[in-house]
């Protein structure tokens, strides 16, 4: 093993640059009484869950904010240790720093510590030990606000040799939602009972399969809209058994389109499921004048997505149907928004109003739509939602960020919903979480009189599942709530 460094008594703590390539020690001769050290951290969701991986603590105080709501503290907190990690750090790395043994602890935990709330950790000696090394050191954790979380005292055993090191580098930890979100969802949605479902032109093995595989969780009782002979020979390369599914026989995908809206518009379905024909075809049937599934609003998609390192599940929308909304068209793609969060159990949803700043700005037409949309909604013309805007990403979805920016807003750092300025933005937003974030994702259109499943070809099969649970959602609120 290669041997630690020597420091001379009189050398320089890191500065700089130094403070990030090395990590270095204060021996008991270098440290006097009243010499302090203190690092700085921003609490995030992911530290939460992180934490609570680590320690196997989840207490739901921590991790639904739901429950969390209820509780004294109206809101998720973070463990009370993850402070104490926190001075474990400073004073095993900055006062007394490598070759600190740890010996005792108090902790007095005196105020919660949210997401978003940036603490400063310091430690302080406050007795020395000259025979046995010993030190004494206050610990307080300070939040930005200047409100002390927690305090204590730490006793150790200070080096006595100097050690200089190269920082170590740590791994990237990546937390996956896995499908804990998805098994929760159809927990809620199975007993409903599944729903009548037009899967329009499903003539590729993964959207063949999607359909069939939601048919298996007990969601949908699916009608195949397609060429007989394309879907016979698809599901028999795949192993795909169809003898109870029923199929309607059609030419091609434009008729397959055209038949499934009729269908609906009839009331032989309740929802209409995308297969591998393309977004424009389908919708191009919906929205036409004859189709009978138009309603007052406008027909827009909405991502209902989870990530890792945001605590609850968020819906970004419009991001796959209105290509550029004018205000009339993203006043319902909100409306359409508010009535989705409302199925999954939000009752006041807060809608962030996305644009590139916070401050309305005449040259950027985003931030202009995003303040008449919250005046409409000051003024009725859209409820059942807190909207604000115009809201930049970062403090849309970050505490933290608002904060610092001087944002005082119901909705900044929790936001339900993001609606964003046009298809391109949201598109490259959703696909960036899903691919490079780690989210979960389901994709549904509202406002026509049905739900629409819309799935992309690259979607996983737990995301199709998804996306037929929240039609199912849909599909009864519409039977009580008829769009």
């Amino acid at each position: 093993m290669e041997k630690p460094m020597r420091n001379p008594a009189n050398a320089a703590m890191p500065r700089g640059g130094d403070s990030l390539r090395l990590i270095r020690n204060r021996t008991f001769d270098e440290i006097r009484l009243g010499d302090t050290a203190a690092i700085e951290r921003t609490l995030t969701a992911e530290d939460i869950q992180l934490f609570a991986v680590l320690s196997g603590d989840v207490n739901p105080q921590h991790l639904d904010p739901a429950f969390a709501a209820s509780t004294r503290f109206h809101g998720v907190i973070a463990h009370g240790m993850w402070g104490g990690a926190l001075i474990s750090a400073v004073l095993g790395t900055r006062l007394p720093g490598p070759g600190t043994l740890y010996l005792e602890q108090t902790l007095r935990f005196l105020a919660p510590v949210r997401i978003g709330d940036t603490l400063t950790i310091s430690v302080t000696v406050t007795e020395r030990d000259e025979a046995s090394k010993r030190l004494t050191l206050a610990c307080a954790c300070i939040n930005q606000d200047g409100a002390t979380a927690i305090e204590g005292e730490a006793k150790v055993i200070a080096p006595v040799e100097g050690i200089e090191r190269p920082r170590s580098v740590l791994p990237d930890v990546r937390l996956s939602p896995g499908h804990g979100g998805v098994a929760l969802l159809l927990d809620h949605v199975r007993p409903l009972g599944a729903i009548k479902v037009a899967v329009v032109h499903p003539c590729d093995e993964i959207s063949l399969k999607g359909a069939l595989d939601a048919h298996d969780a007990g969601l949908i009782e699916p009608l195949l809209v397609a060429p007989r002979a394309r879907l016979e020979a698809v599901a028999a390369a795949a192993h795909l058994d169809l003898t109870a599914v029923a199929i309607e026989d059609v030419a091609h995908s434009h008729a397959a389109a055209a038949r499934a809206v009729a269908i609906a518009a009839a009331g032989g379905v309740e929802a209409l499921m995308k297969g591998s024909l393309h977004t424009d075809e389908l919708m191009a049937a919906v929205v036409a004048s004859d189709s009978g599934l138009r309603t007052k609003r406008r027909v827009s998609h909405c991502f209902l997505m989870q990530t890792p390192s945001y605590p609850r599940p968020f819906i970004i929308t419009d991001a796959a149907i209105n290509i550029a909304p004018d205000l009339d068209a993203k006043a319902d793609i909100v409306r359409n928004a508010i009535d989705l969060a409302h199925m999954i159990g939000v009752a006041v949803p807060r809608v962030a109003i996305l644009a590139a700043v916070e401050t309305v700005n005449p040259r950027m037409p985003a931030t202009l739509d995003a303040a008449a949309l919250c005046k409409m909604a000051d003024r009725g013309q859209i409820t059942g939602g807190v909207l604000d805007g115009p809201l930049a990403f970062d403090n849309a979805v970050s505490v933290a960020a608002a904060r610092i920016k001087g944002i005082d807003s119901p909705v900044a750092g929790q936001a339900d919903v993001l609606v964003v300025p046009d298809l391109e933005s949201g598109n490259l937003l959703a696909k960036q979480l899903e691919y490079l974030g780690g989210a979960g994702s389901a994709g549904i259109a509202l406002g026509a009189k049905v739900p629409i499943v819309l799935v992309s070809r690259a979607d996983s099969s737990q995301s199709r599942i998804a996306s037929c649970a929240i039609a199912v959602l849909a599909a009864r609120h519409y039977r009580d709530n008829p769009p």
